[in-house]
């Protein structure tokens, strides 16, 4: 038996399992709209705590995202995370949309800060009746809406933007101080760069769960290029296990489920409790290391 699988039955020595959730992208076109839509009809039965639906640069997917959101609270059980950032709007705008969700029935907001309007490497300028940073738009939510909870973002190698690794923590410390109840961090590949993550937050008196972000690698050539502009590193083991690999598609899901669920363990194992799966709107890989880890469709939702 995995060391994530449970034994069964109501016996309370059995071992737990750590708690799941994934990410998706509102859809652009009809085709990509079929596609999530069978992605989330596979992953659903395996009882996510929940899953959240990101939100384009300057609100550029903002009907998308909630027409999308809409549906999940609709059609399924799921528990949907809507995001949410304060580029390109003023606090009146990025209200009426707290307002609209929190009328859907949304009670999750990821609430970020958003990449700058011209791209990731250009200078952020906020708006000039916008919110200045996502601890602005978290004590907002929370000042409005005590009863929606509030994920943030966090970053083990620190945001492109940060001076050191001090000022980044104190830009978490400031989300945290707002109101914020866990964190979700940028995707990474080496553990070490989590735990010592964790580590300094500790320290600092952060409390809220540091929940680990995991991309299980599609494309390596693609991910490589994501972690580039996202900041993260791509350590050489990890381009050594897909060396050879770029026409075959086949080996390259099973060492990426490797990889991945090999990560998971080790961090469960360090003690860390809750995953999130950055999915990419594609079900298999999520539901093969979903599996890995003693997930079953039908299995009770982690608390």
């Amino acid at each position: 038996m995995s060391s994530f699988e449970s034994s069964g039955g109501n016996n309370s020595s059995a071992q737990k399992r750590p708690a799941i959730s994934f990410e998706f992208f509102p859809p652009k076109t009809e085709e990509m709209e079929r596609n999530l839509w069978e992605t989330i009809k596979r992953l659903a039965p395996l009882n996510p705590s929940f899953v959240s639906v990101t939100y384009g640069a300057g609100g550029s997917t903002r009907e998308r995202t909630h027409s999308t959101i809409a549906r999940i609270l609709k059609e399924t059980s799921l528990t949907p995370a809507a995001h949410l950032t304060c580029v390109d709007a003023s606090r009146g705008e990025i209200d009426d949309v707290v307002a609209s969700y929190h009328d859907t029935g949304v009670r999750h907001i990821v609430a970020l800060r958003g990449d700058p309007a011209a791209g990731i490497g250009t200078a952020y300028t906020a708006h000039a009746d916008g919110y200045q940073s996502s601890a602005e738009l978290v004590s907002a939510i929370k000042r409005r809406y005590p009863d929606i909870e509030v994920s943030v973002s966090a970053y083990p190698e620190k945001h492109p933007e940060s001076a050191d690794y001090d000022a980044d923590i104190d830009m978490l410390k400031a989300k945290v101080d707002a109101g914020a109840d866990r964190a979700i961090t940028q995707f990474f590949f080496d553990n070490d760069l989590y735990n010592r993550y964790v580590d300094r937050v500790r320290t600092r008196g952060i409390t809220i769960p540091i929940v680990p972000g995991i991309l299980p690698v599609q494309n390596f050539k693609t991910a490589k290029n994501f972690a580039t502009r996202a900041g993260a590193s791509v350590p050489s083991w990890l381009a050594e296990k897909f060396e050879g690999l770029d026409d075959d598609a086949e080996t390259r899901k099973l060492v990426a489920a490797t990889v991945a669920a090999g990560q998971v363990q080790k961090l469960f194992k360090h003690g860390v409790e809750n995953f999130h799966f950055y999915t990419m709107n594609r079900a298999d890989l999520v539901f093969a290391i979903s599996h890995l880890l003693g997930f079953r469709a039908g299995s009770q939702k982690a608390a």
